[in-house]
């Protein structure tokens, strides 16, 4: 099993800058891809970036690429979401999932077998 906390959420303004990070916990030598969910009440939790764990490839919806930026510390076992240039588009409760070994570019959340709790992320006009 592992465990993953999501922390960083807030309330901001359009074009401000955020950083969410997420912290993992127990059985973290079984994660081979790390990433982010976001979901919006009424709409499904949709991918916004993925990392692989190791290699450092890093993989971003259309609507965030150029705005956010996924990284990963896999010492520390601490996943960071960099996110500018916010738009109110961007509010939604941001997950933090974890996965094991995936060769595919194309992610969803069958992938994922770990969640966190959720942070939310407010964009204001």
């Amino acid at each position: 099993q592992v465990q993953l906390v999501e922390s960083g959420g807030g309330l901001v303004q359009a074009g401000d800058s955020l950083r969410l990070s997420c912290a993992a916990s127990g059985r973290t030598f079984s994660l081979y891809i790390m990433g982010w969910f976001r979901q919006t009440p009424g709409k499904e939790r949709e991918f916004v970036a993925v990392t692989r764990w190791i290699a450092g490839n890093t993989y971003y919806s259309d609507s965030v690429k150029g705005r956010f930026t996924i990284s990963g510390d896999s010492a520390k076992n601490m996943l960071y979401l960099q996110m500018d240039s916010l738009k109110p588009e961007d509010t939604a409760v941001y997950y933090c999932a974890g996965g094991g070994y995936y060769s595919g570019t194309d992610f969803h959340r069958s992938n994922f077998g770990s969640w966190g709790q959720g942070t939310q992320v407010t964009v204001s006009s």
